[in-house]
């Protein structure tokens, strides 16, 4: 039996929000949990298994009618605890429930708990200051990659790949001059990053002006990644002019972002990645908003080919081990607390499993 690779007592984002309308379902498999979501007559998303007790069909195929999802198939209709409530001429009282599971829409997204529903808590869900801060702006979207979810994570906690995989817009060659430190506090992994006294590339040129300030003068650049669990990397970037203090800057000095990664397994080797950019500057500023949005898309779409062929060399080529270099560390140390956390939900599931008094595991990030 092959060991499990993801926390499943978690919050993963499973959607934007625009993603489910009131009269079509969304399919999507999360964590290896295949998984029909839905708006009901009060517009809250609900979710069960994507599986028709009847024969087998996939609900998400099906349609919305008064708050029930209605199979495609033979129109057996189901609420949102999984129970079939009723089905054209026929006595379907007796079908079995069918697995639901926790749901939340919070800050544009829609998180599932593809775990445990009892052991889910929403204020589990990691808060968003820049979704509810009207000096903020967002942009972003979502790219499906066939990889281990963890390669997106080993990816984005060592940016030096930048210099070479995105050469045209963030890369160059001081970040791969510059030293990485990296830290560990409890079940979160910073790296960091720090640039003095260079000339901006191509992407973070184009924010300076953006910003209204001049593009053609020495800046002070920092990179600052953040994994917390289960899968969740956020990333502190920007460029200051040079002698400003870099990332203390005053606003009016830099143009700053954090970069938005949720990112979710889908299954042992594919997942969905939802990006983007927040930005606490000209926040209302749409087409600005429009631009970095295109220009992320951008950049994020270089590293599909170069993850999407990793996995392939990983699964074609299992009899070499991978090197690990001190860039590495930060992605390393995620791991790691992945792998714990993970022993650690199995533990407890067993222990459930042999008590039938034993509490609910859940795990607290």
């Amino acid at each position: 039996m092959a060991k499990q690779t993801f926390i499943k007592n978690a919050w993963y984002v499973a959607a934007m929000a625009e993603e489910i309308d009131s009269k079509k379902p969304l399919g999507r498999k999360i964590c290896g949990e295949s998984i029909a979501f839905y708006r009901q007559t009060n517009g809250e998303v609900a979710a069960v298994l994507d599986f028709c007790p009847h024969r087998g069909a996939a609900l998400s195929l099906g349609y919305v009618e008064n708050g029930l999802l209605v199979c495609g198939y033979h129109g057996l209709k189901m609420g949102p605890d999984g129970k079939t409530q009723a089905m054209p001429l026929q006595r379907v009282q007796g079908f079995p429930c069918m697995k639901s599971f926790a749901v939340v829409e919070r800050y544009g997204f829609i998180w599932v708990w593809p775990g445990d529903r009892a052991a889910a808590e929403p204020d589990l869900i990691p808060h968003l200051e820049w979704a509810q801060n009207d000096d903020w702006a967002y942009g972003g979207g979502i790219y499906h990659i066939k990889c281990d979810y963890r390669l997106m994570v080993d990816n984005l906690m060592d940016l030096t790949h930048e210099t070479y995989v995105h050469a045209s817009s963030i890369g160059q060659k001081e970040i791969d001059e510059s030293p990485v430190m990296t830290e560990i506090e409890g079940d979160k992994v910073f790296t960091r990053r720090y640039m003095e006294n260079i000339m901006a590339p191509p992407f973070w040129q184009a924010a300076l002006e953006g910003n209204g300030l001049a593009s053609d003068v020495p800046v002070d650049r920092w990179q600052i990644c953040r994994f917390t669990p289960p899968s969740h990397v956020m990333i502190d970037v920007g460029v200051a002019h040079a002698g400003y203090g870099g990332f203390k800057a005053p606003h009016n000095k830099k143009a700053s972002s954090t970069v938005v990664d949720f990112i979710t397994p889908e299954t042992e080797d594919t997942m969905w990645y939802f990006w983007g950019m927040a930005r606490n500057f000209k926040p209302h500023d749409k087409v600005l908003t429009a631009k970095i949005q295109q220009g992320q898309g951008d950049i994020f779409r270089e590293d599909l080919e170069v993850l999407e062929r990793q996995q392939e060399n990983l699964k074609n080529f299992p009899q070499f081990d991978l090197l690990k270099l001190d860039i590495d560390a930060g992605g390393v140390q995620a791991r790691r607390i992945i792998e714990r956390l993970i022993d650690a939900e199995i533990a407890l599931q067993n222990g459930a499993l042999n008590n039938d008094d034993a509490p609910l595991a859940t795990i607290t990030f």
